[in-house]
């Protein structure tokens, strides 16, 4: 699964874009300097995420929207296709 594909799949799974979940994760105070653990529990705790979907918005969370070149483009499933994820939501592209 791409990274991109975690992102679009925790949309369907909470009905909330990424980026409407990051806002709630500061509203709540959560930001890069939090550590993951607390952003998991919130996530399983409030949307039923597991670990790798929670992990892929703490990666946004406290890295912004850039992943590293090593994952895009090439061949395979796990591939995204921009180094840079979408978090406006599925319908916005």
């Amino acid at each position: 699964m791409s990274f991109q594909a975690y992102l679009d799949t925790i949309e369907r799974k909470t009905g909330k874009t990424p980026a409407e979940l990051l806002a709630e994760a500061g509203a709540r105070g959560y930001g890069a300097g939090t550590k993951a653990g607390v952003v998991l529990d919130w996530l399983k705790a409030d949307y039923d995420l597991g670990r790798g979907h929670g992990m892929a918005l703490y990666h946004v969370l406290k890295n912004g929207t850039g992943i590293g070149d090593k994952h895009v483009g090439g061949a395979g499933s796990h591939r995204d296709e921009s180094a840079t994820l979408r978090v406006d939501g599925i319908a916005n592209r």
